[in-house]
C-alpha cells in the first residue's frame, strides 16, 4: 500500500503520515487507531512493528 493510499484510506494528512512515519511527530491514538484499521492490524501489532 502506498502511503497516499494509507492516508486516504485512514482518512490523515498525507504530510501528517509522512511526518509520523519519520518519528518526527507523535500520532495520536485515535489516529493510531485509524492507521492500524486501514492496515488491517491490530494497534498491538502497529506498535510492536514500530518497537515500543
Amino acid at each position: 500500500m502506498s502511503q497516499e493510499q494509507l492516508a486516504l484510506t485512514a482518512e490523515v494528512d498525507l504530510s501528517y503520515l509522512g511526518r509520523v512515519e519519520r518519528g518526527d511527530n507523535a500520532a495520536a491514538l485515535l489516529t493510531l487507531k485509524r492507521i492500524a484499521d486501514a492496515l488491517g492490524v491490530t494497534m498491538a501489532a502497529l506498535m510492536g512493528e514500530a518497537g515500543l
